[in-house]
């Protein structure tokens, strides 16, 4: 296994806090940490937290960790971080949202890119209106395995950087370009202005998508759009849509949940690329 990425020059907290103690739940940077775990104070400090050492490390990486937090055993475990403040177990628990901690919560800045940038992409993926987090963060893991190039959270979706979602990527939020936008036909319009064939996927789709892979079709660059597992994408994105495609389904099997259908979606268009 590699070894896991020092901190950053930048991030140079001084041991135990203050006076050698550790910090606590009261401790001022803890309090101002812990409000991240709202939605609203992640927007307004371009702030989240990123909690465990696969998430961490993969922050690092990226160079976005502004502090890092973690229990002297955790610390003492993973000695590339060494560098972090210690702080009780009370004070990690009141940071992180997991039943059992791994003892390491950093305070990351948040990683958007402009939607202009990502529209020229050969493999993008949009998660319109999707709001579990858990799908959302999962869709964003197997983006990036496949080599997706680009992520768009649109319309009414779930933020990026709620702490579920950061989880779920298991750090592929950090390693895949994520971009945000309102509306979501927006999106499908500066896709489509770039270059980019825009698939909409639903269990009602004209198209199969073993059509697609027959006739060497996904070889162009293209989005696929994906909508909540509850609802599906809403009628007008799916008219919006170049093309609306479903995932063959050989057994008895009503259907495939959102997470399995995209990783099909979008490994088909990787290979299809490749």
């Amino acid at each position: 296994m590699a070894p896991l990425p020092r901190l950053p020059e930048h991030v140079t907290e001084a041991p135990f806090g203050s006076g050698g103690r550790l910090f606590t739940p009261r401790t001022p940077r803890i309090v101002a940490a812990r409000r991240l775990q709202r939605r609203r104070d992640r927007d307004q400090t371009g702030r989240f937290l990123a909690e465990g050492p696969q998430a961490v490390a993969a922050a690092l990486t990226a160079g976005v960790v502004v502090e890092l937090f973690g229990t002297p055993s955790a610390l003492a475990r993973h000695p590339s971080f060494a560098s972090g403040t210690p702080v009780s177990e009370e004070a990690l628990a009141s940071l992180a949202e997991t039943v059992h901690p791994q003892g390491l919560v950093a305070v990351c800045s948040q990683v958007d890119v402009p939607l202009a940038e990502v529209a020229g992409r050969k493999l993008v993926a949009v998660l319109a209106d999707i709001r579990d987090p858990g799908n959302a963060g999962t869709i964003l893991r197997t983006a990036d395995a496949a080599g997706v190039e680009a992520v768009v959270f649109a319309g009414d979706a779930v933020d990026p950087y709620n702490g579920k979602c950061v989880r779920a990527s298991a750090g592929s939020l950090f390693t895949v370009d994520v971009a945000r936008e309102r509306d979501p036909f927006a999106v499908i319009e500066a896709l489509r202005d770039a270059g980019v064939w825009v698939l909409a996927a639903t269990g009602y789709g004209d198209v199969s998508l073993d059509e697609l892979i027959d006739d060497g079709a996904l070889s162009v660059p293209t989005a696929w759009v994906f909508g909540s597992e509850a609802h599906g994408l809403p009628s007008s994105v799916l008219e919006a849509a170049d093309a609306r495609v479903r995932v063959p389904i050989y057994g008895g099997a009503e259907s495939l949940n959102l997470a399995a259908a995209a990783a099909v979606c979008l490994y088909a268009s990787a290979r299809g690329q490749r």
